[in-house]
């Protein structure tokens, strides 16, 4: 009988696969969110204020919240922040290159991929097409593309050095011919089922086929593309739609799921429940300024939104901000047996040891000791452990969204994750327990 955790992880690779890009993985968190009853709402529309679970979609970021019964205009926020994006390969203006009757892609480094992880994978792309009428389509092609290695015949000093020139060595292939006669561009706009003519931009990435997968001694280990960072954001929206369609806990209702999905009237009484969102941020691998980044406007924007339809003023809107909390999910390190050198000496979390509490004296983190206790009592209640994460002195620590968000809406912030091994490859490996630990401890952090 599979267990909740494997379960979850069977879950979470389903995501994964329905998720080779940025644009793909907020397409299917609306999908799931529409399917559990939340409203999709847009942008340039007025939305309501009644009690029900929303969500916006903004390029390749996506915000949703449910709005609690009685919700007033000093009721805090719940935040759930992560992002969608993860590092890879984008492909360029006239990527149709090649040479010796190779047909090759010409792309771009996107963010800080392990390069030799991505070496003799079958790949494809996928991302957005966007039509001269501005109509978005999403595209995905199947296996299409490969950056072949050189034979170790022709290099027999690979294994004392690998080194990949990102101009000269990462052009994957991806057929034979003259580029002159070929159209890679199209290739992905006939997969979307469009005129390629018609294609006016597009914003495309390369992505692994590998299928998730379960195993170990004991079935232990996950291992996946792109578990930086949507292991969080499926931990976050299973757990925003767990708190939506199971409202009821200890005796209080946290959602108008129960009453009517995406509206109703507004309860009379005042509750104590939280307003719970999730905030799955598009760029944070290339530092996140962009309009749908975590330095961009879009969780403000939508928080004020939200505030404005409680008939909140400025000043009860920043009471709210002053009690409300931000949780920032992505994932962390876990110590590597082979190179434990490289990390903190008293730290060493463990795949299955549970979800990460990650600190940074230079606040590369935004966990202070009121967060950490946060923290332990979210994992307390939820009766799930959970290990600290600190960067070796020597190693330069890493950083994430939460000092973002912090530093825009002054909102205390507490930077969580997954343990991985093999970050930022193109596989990476997780223990079969955690994601679906992070997604209790967000459920119970929701329901404040």
């Amino acid at each position: 009988m599979p267990t909740a955790a494997h379960l979850h992880a069977l879950d979470l690779g389903r995501f994964v696969m329905a998720s080779p890009s940025s644009f793909h993985a907020v397409a299917e968190g609306a999908r799931r969110l529409a399917e559990a009853g939340f409203q999709i709402l847009d942008e340039a529309d007025s939305w309501p204020s009644a009690p029900g679970g929303y969500a916006v979609v903004r390029d390749g970021a996506l915000i949703a919240w449910t709005l609690p019964d009685g919700a007033g205009p000093t009721t805090p926020f719940r935040i759930l922040g992560a992002h969608t994006d993860s590092p890879s390969f984008k492909l360029k203006p006239k990527p149709t290159t090649g040479r010796f009757g190779w047909l090759q892609a010409g792309v771009e480094v996107y963010g800080g991929p392990l390069l030799n992880s991505w070496l003799d994978r079958e790949l494809r792309l996928a991302g957005r097409l966007v039509t001269h009428d501005g109509a978005q389509h999403l595209a995905a092609s199947g296996p299409l593309l490969r950056f072949p290695q050189l034979a170790i015949h022709l290099d027999r000093a690979v294994n004392e050095g690998l080194v990949l020139g990102k101009q000269q060595h990462m052009n994957p292939v991806w057929g034979l011919g003259d580029p002159s006669g070929a159209d890679l561009v199209a290739v992905l706009a006939e997969a979307a089922g469009l005129d390629p003519a018609r294609v006016g931009g597009y914003d495309v990435v390369v992505a692994d086929t590998q299928e998730p997968a379960i195993f170990g001694a004991n079935g232990e280990f996950f291992a996946s593309g792109r578990l930086d960072n949507l292991s969080s954001v499926h931990a976050g929206l299973v757990a925003l739609i767990g708190q939506y369609t199971n409202p009821v806990v200890e005796g209080r209702s946290s959602s108008g799921a129960e009453r009517s999905r995406g509206g109703g009237a507004e309860s009379t009484s005042r509750s104590t429940d939280p307003i719970p969102v999730l905030a799955a941020f598009d760029h944070e691998e290339v530092g996140s300024a962009s309009r749908s980044g975590a330095s961009g406007p879009f969780l403000e924007d939508v928080l004020a939104r939200i505030a404005d339809g409680l008939d909140a003023s400025a000043s009860e809107r920043r009471r709210a901000f002053a009690a409300s909390w931000h949780v920032s999910a992505d994932a962390g390190h876990a110590v590597h047996p082979n190179y434990a050198e490289r990390h903190d000496p008293a730290n060493h979390p463990l795949l299955n040891g549970g979800p990460l509490l990650k600190i940074n004296a230079n606040q590369r983190y935004a966990t202070d000791a009121p967060g950490a206790a946060l923290w332990a009592r979210l994992c307390a209640e939820a009766e799930v452990p959970y290990q600290e994460f600190v960067s070796n002195n020597d190693v330069p620590c890493g950083s994430t969204i939460g000092p973002l968000t912090a530093t825009r809406l002054g909102i205390r912030t507490v930077d969580v994750g997954v343990p991985l091994l093999s970050m930022h490859s193109a596989r990476e490996l997780a223990g079969v327990q955690d994601p679906w630990r992070l997604s209790r401890v967000a459920e119970r952090f929701f329901r404040g």
